[in-house]
């Protein structure tokens, strides 16, 4: 038997399935393309999280691509966080090309160009359905470590949730928590000290700047109502397939603050709401992160642990994350050992340190008899990858160097008329489009506080006045007293009774 067909047999073997399963491409040996050698992930488990790594233009965003269109074929729907800008056109069928026909031919599958059902969200002033929530949601906990503040600053921040739950003050943007850290400190501090102990102006100018420091990220976008429900992620369109729903993000690369803190937000919503899961035959949500190295630039210790115990928790109910990135190092490790398909792309060595990452990422796979992982990694051409999943036992497949099949839409991005034409059809616009501020924290503390302005301004004029009139009543006592005779003084001091005695007083000295 040739080495040929015993590898051929070997790769057979370790990937054959009994459930469904998404066909990533062909196994190849030597640089050749092995035939019908199909390398392919039981859909099952898809939930047990992935990497998709490679340099700059090895075909991470097409791998991407292949995978989201065959899950939504399945009818699993999917988010996908469009960096770049070039995902949209999965809405569009691929036009197709003579290099796409032979690259089938080599794996032994047929092409086949088909258009997906695309929703198109945004978290800025981008077109596109609107992704906000509120504040209240977040909570303080979460909130705390998004910020990234000190122990005793989040210890603050849950006293103003309390205070604000207790007296019913909705936090719904950041400007109703700027209004309550403000108000704690100034017109309420005597009430919030009372009731639940004194708020340090230095602290809450700390947490103060660091909300300033979100809100120049774009937060105030993202911050308020209407709250998109993550339960809108997961529908089918009539034929059974699952959306592909392809948030923009091209505009927020230099804001990673609000891109760690939209994910840590979804990834939370998504734990607290959908039901447990356990290992079903197959996921309920699968997300792509592309270009995941932004959630972790900036986070803090607490915001990557709490994002760390998410991706090891999030499994059980049914919801798949894949991450997209240059080098598997750009992600942590204790999020790296969570993930079940890895799918690597060409890595470049042009300095030592290059070198030094590519002996690590090879000691990420398992061992082979047919492959030296660390030279293959460099030599992989574009649209090749090695592939390493889990079969449907949850046991490591055998390490596949791949030829990968090429995506069934346009590999480009749409229109602007085709952009707007979908955009303008998507029933959930209207529901989550519509500018909304009812009465929250920010305008009933103001109410509150022009109320408490205003009773004082009466008291104060109240007050005035009393002091003014009992002033004016010593006044008038005072004149009383100076001016006031008796009708015995009046008689006596009188011109003719003056004259009267002076007249005899005269006579008397004669």
């Amino acid at each position: 038997m040739s080495d040929k067909q015993v590898f051929f047999d070997y790769i057979n073997k370790g990937y054959t399935t009994k459930g469904e399963a998404i066909t990533l491409g062909a196994a190849m040996l030597d640089g050749e393309t092995v035939t019908n050698a199909l390398v392919k992930v039981p859909l099952k488990t898809m939930n047990r999280h992935g990497l998709i790594a490679g340099a700059t233009g090895t075909g991470k965003t097409k791998t991407l691509q292949v995978l989201a269109e065959n899950l939504s074929d399945k009818g699993v729907p999917v988010l996908l966080m469009d960096m770049k800008g070039d995902l949209s056109g999965i809405a569009q069928p691929s036009p197709g090309h003579p290099k796409i026909d032979e690259r089938h031919a080599a794996i032994g599958i047929p092409f086949e160009a088909k258009k997906f059902p695309v929703e198109i969200l945004t978290l800025s002033e981008q077109q596109g359905i609107r992704l906000r929530a509120t504040v209240s949601e977040f909570g303080p906990v979460l909130v705390s470590r998004i910020l990234g503040v000190s122990e005793t600053q989040a210890g603050i921040i849950s006293i103003l949730f309390k205070y604000c739950d207790d007296n019913k003050l909705p936090l719904l943007d950041l400007k109703d928590f700027k209004k309550i850290i403000q108000y704690s400190t100034e017109e309420g501090k005597e009430e919030i000290a009372r009731e639940y102990g004194r708020i340090s102006p230095a602290s809450s100018g700390a947490i103060l700047r660091k909300i300033v420091e979100l809100e120049q990220q774009g937060g105030d976008l993202f911050f308020g109502e209407k709250s998109f429900d993550t339960n809108d992620l997961l529908r089918v369109d009539r034929d059974g397939r699952g959306y592909i729903n392809i948030v923009r993000l091209t505009d927020i690369q230099d804001r990673p603050k609000l891109f760690s803190t939209f994910m840590l937000c979804l990834l939370a919503e998504i734990y607290s709401t959908f039901p447990e899961q356990g290992d079903s035959g197959r996921p309920e949500l699968v997300i792509f992160i592309d270009e995941a190295h932004l959630i972790f630039k900036e986070a803090s210790d607490a915001l990557l642990d709490q994002i760390e115990s998410i991706v090891k928790l999030i499994r059980s109910k049914g919801v798949g994350l894949y991450f997209v990135t240059q080098n598997p190092t750009d992600v942590p490790d204790a999020v790296l050992s969570q993930l079940g398909l890895k799918v690597q792309h060409a890595l470049r060595a042009f300095t030592a340190k290059d070198r030094k990452a590519i002996k690590l990422t090879a000691e990420n796979y398992p061992l082979s008899d047919y492959y030296k992982t660390d030279q293959i990694l460099t030599s992989l051409g574009t649209g090749e990858a090695l592939v390493s999943a889990l079969n449907e036992k949850g046991i490591p497949t055998p390490l596949a160097a791949t030829m990968m099949r090429a995506p069934m839409s346009r590999m480009d991005v749409l229109e602007d008329d085709e952009l707007k034409d979908l955009i303008k059809n998507s029933k959930l616009v209207k529901e989550y489009n519509e500018e909304v501020d009812r009465e929250s924290a920010y305008e009933l503390l103001n109410k509150k506080i022009e109320t408490a302005n205003e009773k004082e301004a009466k008291a104060k004029a109240a007050k005035e006045r009393e002091e003014t009139k009992r002033s004016s009543s010593r006044s008038s006592g005072r004149s009383r007293r100076r001016s006031g005779k008796s009708s015995l003084e009046k008689v006596l001091t009188s011109p003719t009774v003056i004259r009267s005695v002076l007249g005899i007083l005269t006579k008397m000295i004669k």
